[in-house]
């Protein structure tokens, strides 16, 4: 016997809504999204033709197949090794840089709370824009003037950009997190410090673990394209074997990129799991 429970005698059904209708903000919002999307199409020069012609894919395959031929010198694995740990390095102290100056910032660019004035919340959020804004390889560029040739350029430079990126992200995060235990502990006159310690940041504390995280990520990948204005790492080593035409060593520099996001990868993967437990 059925348990479905028959339709009421007053119940009003609704059609389902039109695919387009001209009151539908979000409907106008994706049409211009897809005008945009053919009119950048139309504007850029995509010679598809040429890109698809017999003689570049004849060049392509010539390319790709010096590069699955990676040196297997033993003088130059023993650079390339070193040039991996520094990349390394460098992502791991940019990250780690970037994750305290982005907490620091994103407590004041926060409004945590109802009545909360956030004075400096513009302020904060105006720095956290000009911080991420600027890539990584400008502020390589700058801080070279001032460091000179090495990782500690790059270093920095990661540390400045994901700044932003994180202090924007932990800002959000902040402002989204329940105001119940909060508004619990301010009712019992808790100062706002023992509330951001107990109450706030230990609810979005996992979020800002995995924003931290998928950001190291990114940087692994930053760090050797740093090296190529002479940050050190892996990118230096491409930097000078790739304008060189030396295909073999630049091949066994792209695996030692490969093997390293993909360890990183791993790594930030069961961090994840062991947080979430």
């Amino acid at each position: 016997m059925s348990s479905r429970r028959p339709p009421a005698a007053n119940q009003v059904y609704r059609l389902p809504p039109p695919l387009f209708d001209a009151r539908c903000r979000a409907c106008w919002m994706v049409a211009g999204l897809l005008a945009l999307v053919v009119a950048s199409f139309w504007s850029l020069d995509l010679q598809w033709g040429k890109f698809l012609s017999i003689d570049a894919l004849r060049h392509m395959g010539r390319f790709l197949a010096e590069l699955l031929a990676p040196s297997t010198d033993a003088r130059f694995l023993a650079r390339l090794l070193p040039a991996m740990l520094e990349t390394l390095a460098m992502s791991v102290v940019g990250t780690l840089l970037a994750a305290v100056f982005g907490l620091l910032l994103a407590l004041p660019a926060a409004r945590t709370h109802t009545g909360d004035p956030a004075r400096w919340r513009g302020a904060s959020r105006l720095l956290l824009n000009a911080l991420r804004s600027v890539p990584e390889l400008m502020w390589a560029a700058l801080l070279l003037v001032a460091a000179g040739l090495g990782p500690l350029a790059g270093t920095l430079a990661l540390a400045l950009h994901t700044t932003g990126v994180l202090g924007r992200l932990f800002a959000e995060g902040l402002e989204n997190a329940p105001e119940g235990p909060g508004f619990a502990l301010r009712l019992r006159g808790v100062g706002e410090g023992r509330v951001l310690l107990y109450a706030t940041l230990p609810q979005v504390l996992p979020q800002l673990v995995s924003y931290t995280l998928y950001r190291w990520e990114n940087n692994i990948r930053a760090a050797a394209v740093l090296g190529v204005v002479g940050a050190g790492g892996l990118g230096q080593l491409l930097a000078f074997h790739l304008g060189l035409f030396q295909m073999a060593e630049t091949s066994s520099v792209l695996a030692a990129m490969l093997v390293l996001v993909l360890g990183v990868d791993a790594a930030s993967y069961f961090a994840r799991r062991v947080m979430s437990r």
